[in-house]
This record gives structure tokens, C-alpha cells and sequence, in this order.
């Protein structure tokens, strides 16, 4: 990696996003990070953690992934591009799921923008010779068929990094079908791009689970449960599974663990046009382990209440996946207690200071 080299990265103010920012800077990347306004680009300047980073994060604003030609300006001198940016769900989305008769546009507000911007992405890539790889963060739920990831259909199959779900026929009725049908068009679309158009650059797939940990950009307690975070804390914070973003579903990753695995896919003894999936194996843990880890690092908080630590999550159905890949390339993975004890860290850390 030579000094003048760039690394262009989208979504850098989210949840994995900015992991994956912090990290790229703390390895000696030039960051350009693509926000979406000035006062966004303010945010990750002013932040504390990137401060000793200043001379070597810029930020360049893009408005609307939609534009043709959106990502030009952007792209322009970088050697490497990780694509995070995508449009989330917005609130609870397994309650959104449980909702009759939403009549909100859900594929115009997620399906479109994950197709969109990851093709603008590769487009304005092709025409600036300098990319040489991109990173495109995608998730696990285009592994599974959708049947499988809803409990629906039960198998003993153990998943790879190679298996692909089908595409989801609109119309989508609630957000989180509309999710992650924009998950599975986006990367479905991106392949038949690069087959279609032959890039110089290659393109490496991640395939984060659910992803937990601590979170470098959230200032309160609202911003760590805006987050996945919510379903990791669950039952710490005395709440029943219905109320949590993802309460069955037991896959899950670190989010430090998926920052590595983003920019560690741009080392050159990594072989392009590969995916990874991140995520744990699955069907030897549940959300209620969290119970046990938290008696075990914060039994004070348990005893005064901070941590009512008696929620109940029972899972109803796995996802097995096979993550040798992964953990040969990138090394060992957290565990569910490293990740649980950090996100409870931070959790007390932003509650003491909103009490005081």
C-alpha cells in the first residue's frame, strides 16, 4: 500500500460503516469516506475517535445515489473502493414486519437505491482506470431461500459463501421482505454487470449475519439501539423476543470482525471475485446466553437494576453456516460473549452519562 494510494468509502456513518472507516484509517489508508451531506462529513470530522486520523480521512458529499454519474467526482484517484452504503430499514423492522396493510412504497425506498447505487458505483469505477478492487458489503439473508430466513421452511443444510437465495417477486408487502429482496437484486444485478462489462478492477463480496459490538459513532443510548445492537441487548435489558428487531434468528458477527474483513479483503494475497460470509456457525447459541454472560462481567449492574437481565428470547430456528473461509483469510473471530461484553460496555457507558 504506497502512501498516495485512496481508498473511497460509502455509508462510513453507519453502523458497520464506520467501524470499517476507523479501521481502514488505524491500517494507514488515504479514506476518502462519500456521505450523503456536508453536515454528515462535519460529524466525522468533528468525532473524537477519528482525530488522530485528520490527515488522512477527506470527505466528499453525495447527495443522491440515484444520479447518473453520481459516484464520478468520488472515484476519481482511488485505488480501492468499499461500498457499504445501502438504505436499512427505518424502526423495528420484524414489527414493521407484523404490520397489515402498510401501503408504504417499500421497494422504491430500498430495492431501487441498493440496485442503483451499487450499479453507479460500478459504472463510474469502469471509467476511472486507477480502481483496481472493490468490497461490497451485501448480507447473509441473500444465502438462505427467504423461507428458510423467515422459520418457515426447516433444513439441516449448512450454508456457504457461494449459496445464493432467489430474487422475491413484488410486489413486497412490509419493509424487511422489501430488505432483503434489495440485498439479493443489488448483488444479482452487480454480477450481471461485471460479467456484461469486464472491469479491470475485481470485486470481493461480504456477507455479514446480524452484526453486534460497540459502537464508535453512537452518542446515546437511542443511537446503540438504533442499531443491531437492539436484539443483542434484548433480554439484558429485561425485553420480551417480540420486541426486538431479530429475535429468533441466531447468526450473528462482530462488527469489528466485519470492519477487518472489508479492508483485509483488499490485501493482494487475497484472490478477487471471492466472497466471504461472516457470521458464526449457528445452532449452538441463543439470545438468552446473553443472560449468563452479563451475571458473569456485570453482576453490580444486575444487582442495581441497571441490567434488569431477564428478558426471554427463545429461539425457534438456525441458520448453520460454514465459515472456515472466513476465519483461514481473516483469522479467528470474536466469540458471542467478546461481542456481548462490549456492547453491554457501552450500553452502561451512555446510560451513566444520560442519568447523571
Amino acid at each position: 500500500m504506497a502512501a498516495s494510494d485512496v481508498l473511497l468509502l460509502t455509508g462510513g456513518t453507519g453502523f458497520v460503516g464506520f467501524a470499517t472507516l476507523k479501521y481502514a484509517l488505524q491500517k494507514g489508508y488515504h479514506v476518502r469516506a462519500a456521505v450523503r451531506s456536508q453536515a454528515k462529513a462535519d460529524a466525522l470530522h468533528k468525532n473524537p475517535v477519528l482525530a488522530s486520523f485528520a490527515d488522512r480521512l477527506t470527505t466528499i458529499v453525495v447527495p443522491d445515489i440515484l444520479a447518473s454519474n453520481a459516484y464520478d467526482e468520488a472515484v476519481n484517484g482511488a485505488k480501492y473502493i468499499v461500498h457499504v452504503a445501502s438504505p436499512i430499514p427505518q424502526g423495528d423492522a420484524m414489527a414493521n414486519a407484523a404490520v397489515e396493510g402498510n401501503t408504504t412504497d417499500v421497494e422504491a425506498l430500498l430495492v431501487k437505491p441498493a440496485v442503483q447505487g451499487t450499479l453507479n458505483i460500478l459504472k463510474s469505477a469502469k471509467e476511472h482506470l486507477s480502481v483496481k478492487r472493490i468490497v461490497i458489503t451485501s448480507s447473509m439473508v441473500t444465502v438462505p431461500s427467504f423461507g428458510v430466513l423467515a422459520g418457515s421452511e426447516t433444513t439441516d443444510k449448512v450454508y456457504g459463501p457461494d449459496d445464493r437465495a432467489d430474487e422475491i417477486s413484488p410486489p413486497c408487502p412490509v419493509e424487511i421482505v422489501a430488505y432483503v429482496q434489495a440485498k439479493i437484486a443489488a448483488l444479482n444485478a452487480g454480477d450481471k454487470w461485471a460479467k456484461e462489462n469486464k472491469p479491470v478492477f475485481d470485486v470481493i463480496t461480504i456477507y455479514p449475519s446480524v452484526v453486534g459490538g460497540r459502537h464508535d459513532n453512537a452518542t446515546s443510548v437511542a443511537d446503540l439501539l438504533a442499531t443491531t445492537n437492539a436484539a443483542f441487548l434484548a433480554v439484558v435489558r429485561g425485553q420480551e423476543a417480540v420486541e426486538t428487531s431479530r429475535p429468533h434468528i441466531m447468526a450473528v458477527i462482530d462488527v469489528d470482525d466485519a470492519a477487518e474483513a472489508h479492508i483485509e479483503s483488499l490485501r493482494e494475497d487475497v484472490e478477487g471475485g471471492q466472497a466471504f460470509l461472516l457470521t458464526n456457525r449457528g445452532g449452538d447459541l441463543a439470545w438468552n446466553d446473553a443472560k449468563a454472560i452479563v451475571n458473569k462481567h456485570f453482576s453490580e449492574a444486575v444487582e442495581d437494576g441497571r441490567l434488569p437481565n431477564n428478558g426471554v428470547s427463545e429461539p425457534k430456528w438456525w441458520i448453520t453456516t460454514d465459515g472456515e473461509k472466513t476465519e483461514k483469510t481473516f483469522g479467528k473471530l470474536k466469540s458471542f460473549e467478546e461481542t456481548i461484553v462490549g456492547i453491554v460496555e457501552q450500553y452502561l457507558e451512555l446510560l451513566t452519562k444520560e442519568t447523571k
